[in-house]
């Protein structure tokens, strides 16, 4: 859209992106300006009605500089990451014509005009939930339709990835595959979409969200000196991964739920102890993080096939993948046991995205949550005394399903910027 503003015209664009969880993990850059992996990786989108980020760009002669501001605060575009993704999109940027407002933007004014830029997570940022995938995917996304390029969303991966890596397979919905590509300048490391989210729309999502505090170890420091010290890794990237690929790509298309549930387990937990055979050893993970492995491997040992596969990112928070609704449910309850709200919180805050698992769990309130049995890991078996509660460990739960692509946002009440002064409104 376009209105003007006192120093002339401001063009405006909103998008909405989604954030994705790798299944099988990318760890590790063999260049860190371009940002190229060391091995290939695959994901699920999430649903963005639950985990997105909402990014608004705006152009105006009357802008002075570019800026950006995150969540309502002002941050520096000085890191090299943005700087290459504007830049990259200023150099593909076509002309734009809007004949109602009599507004012609030629090919070469792009790189004399300035953007503003305002986005949003839903979600926490920097605690393991992939927000930098979601927000530079959706800066990407939104530049692109704001500056007409051609590009289509496989090139757009390819800038995107420049951003953040795994923001290249946020620009897909469904089942993502990031390939790492062979060549030195990048241009063969791109994002394709497996599989689209009806592919495989029995899967359910619970996050789990033990802390969202920012890491202690970002991402990107973490992998560099995993690349340094890890001897594991150099195996993981070399002989462990490119197997995984083939098998998870073919339980994707099967829709084989125990495949993809043990090699996610299998990825996800060789992904930490890469952390760990790192000099110095880095924790993503806590003694919550561990306790819901152990309750979740339980239980698949226990009904003898998976349920529930689980992966986490560089962070503490579970990402827990149910093979349907009903073991969704079962899964809510078995959580919700040992990971109560805590006094004062209400059920509707405790969970927050597809509300209508609670039904399904049986669970109007916390007097539902206080009422639930203890989940016995092996059938027909006694537990031993009562079980430990862990009330505190977790601050919510999400649930969530895999979900679609970028999308524009028509509706300019959507808007993060106010289309008369080009500021965050």
């Amino acid at each position: 859209m376009e209105e003007m503003g006192e120093k002339g015209w401001i063009r405006m664009v909103t998008a909405q992106t989604p954030t994705n969880i790798a299944v099988i993990k990318y760890w590790g850059k063999r260049d860190e300006t371009l940002i190229l992996p060391i091995n290939d990786s695959i994901s699920v989108t999430l649903d963005p009605e639950h985990l997105c980020t909402t990014t608004t760009v705006a152009v105006s002669p009357g802008f002075e500089r570019d800026r950006m501001w995150l969540n309502g605060k002002e941050i520096s575009l000085a890191g090299g990451r943005y700087q290459n993704c504007l830049r990259e999109i200023r150099n593909r940027a076509a002309e734009v014509k809007d004949e109602e407002k009599g507004l012609k933007i030629a090919k070469e004014d792009w790189k004399n005009l300035h953007v503003h830029i305002a986005s949003y997570n839903n979600f926490p940022t920097a605690a393991g939930l992939a927000s930098s995938a979601a927000g530079l995917a959706c800066l990407v996304f939104a530049l692109a339709k704001l500056m007409n390029l051609k590009e289509d969303q496989e090139q757009l991966s390819s800038i995107a990835r420049q951003g953040s890596g795994s923001a290249c397979r946020s620009l897909y919905g469904g089942f993502v595959k990031w390939i790492m590509g062979k060549n030195d300048d990048g241009s063969d490391s791109r994002a394709v979409q497996l599989a689209d989210e009806k592919h495989w729309d029995d899967l359910v999502i619970l996050v789990a969200v033990v802390s969202s505090r920012q890491k202690e170890t970002s991402s990107t420091s973490g992998m560099r000196e995993s690349v340094e010290t890890s001897l594991l890794l150099k195996h993981r990237a070399e002989e462990v991964v490119p197997k995984r690929i083939l098998q998870m790509e073919e339980a994707i298309k099967t829709r084989d739920f125990p495949t993809f549930a043990h090699l996610s387990c299998a990825d996800s937990n060789q992904f930490h102890a890469v952390c760990l055979d790192t000099s110095p050893p880095i924790f993503y993970m806590n003694d919550t993080s561990h306790r819901i492995i152990s309750i979740v491997e339980k239980w698949n040992r226990a009904e003898g096939t998976p349920q529930v596969a689980y992966t986490f990112d560089a962070g503490p928070n579970a990402v827990l993948i149910a093979r349907n609704r009903k073991v969704a449910a079962l899964l809510l309850q078995r959580l919700f046991f040992y990971y109560p709200p805590g006094d004062g919180i209400d059920i509707d805050s405790y969970l927050l995205g597809d509300k209508t698992i609670l039904q399904d769990a049986g669970i109007k309130d916390t007097k539902d949550v206080e009422a639930l049995p203890q989940p016995l890991s092996v059938p027909g078996a006694k537990e031993n005394g009562p079980a430990q509660k862990y009330v505190g460990d977790v601050s919510y739960f999400i649930c969530t399903r895999p979900g679609h692509g970028p999308v524009v946002l028509p509706d300019t009440s959507q808007a993060l910027i106010d289309p008369n002064t080009g500021m965050p409104k």
